[in-house]
């Protein structure tokens, strides 16, 4: 297995509905993405970007092509994925602590030890991460007594407790004011560059995509495909700053031409 086809799709597409009423969601794609990658999928609503997330993650079968993880098709063997969306969704009559540890709690092959570890090692490893987003001294508060982007560093520390091979994100701070983003992207940034997952993330937000990816992948409207899949050079850590420099800015706008100048519903050749 290539280092670069750790995550890959082949020929994927996605039709919904058949005979006259069908809708074509994706078409023929193809991705790849290698071992600790973090890849940005941008495009206009309706292009297929969270459709390329269910893919990968089960949640959707393609009507056409193939996946694969770590060479073996998908499906293969089991995938730990963790997953973060534009809602935090923590259980209110949780604490933080125990909202964090719940995958622990319920995914192999961690919970077969919950019981055992849970007030040890688990326990461990959960206020680890919570140290590192500031979150500590809040670990046995409700979510409830939380504002919102104190919930969305916790949601980001739920989705990595369990080390997943694929970390999902969907619009994770799309809720949230622009500083309390900024924040939250350089808090992404720090627990990406320690621990290093490989992320895909979804974002209708250029400057947050070419400030957390190394990859970004620009989607056609739909039936959706990637159009261009541009590398991100700049050196890390970003500091927020880096985002009014030229070259940043530069990157983010040829990023929007080739959304804007796409023609709605209409197949794009690739670039």
């Amino acid at each position: 297995m290539s280092r670069s086809d750790y995550v890959k799709l082949e020929g994927v597409g996605v039709t919904y509905g058949l005979g006259p009423d069908q809708t074509e969601a994706l078409c023929p794609t193809d991705l790849s993405l290698s071992e600790g990658d973090f890849v940005a999928l941008v495009g206009p609503s309706g292009c297929g970007k969270s459709t390329i997330l269910k893919l990968v993650s089960e949640l959707l079968k393609p009507t056409q092509g193939n996946i694969f993880f770590g060479g073996r098709e998908l499906g293969a063997r089991p995938v730990r994925v963790g997953m973060a969306f534009q809602s935090a969704s923590l259980l209110p009559w949780m604490s933080i602590r125990d909202n964090v540890m719940l995958p622990l709690k319920i995914v192999p092959p961690f919970k077969s030890d919950y019981r055992s570890k849970r007030g040890g090692e688990y326990r461990d490893r959960v206020d680890a991460l919570l140290e590192q987003v500031g979150l500590l001294d809040f670990a046995d508060k409700n979510p409830w007594q939380l504002s919102g982007g104190m919930m969305q560093r916790a949601n980001l520390c739920r989705a990595l407790v369990h080390d997943p091979d694929l970390l999902l994100l969907d619009e994770p701070f799309g809720a949230l004011d622009q500083f309390t983003r900024e924040e939250l992207w350089q808090t992404m940034q720090d627990l990406w560059l320690a621990r290093k997952p490989t992320v895909l993330l979804v974002t209708h937000d250029l400057r947050e995509a070419a400030y957390l990816a190394n990859r970004v992948c620009v989607m056609s409207p739909r039936p959706g495909r990637i159009i261009e899949d541009r590398a991100v050079t700049f050196e890390r850590p970003r500091p927020i700053d880096a985002t009014f420099e030229p070259a940043f800015v530069k990157l983010v706008q040829e990023l929007r031409s080739q959304i804007v100048h796409t023609p709605t519903g209409k197949r794009s050749s690739a670039a």
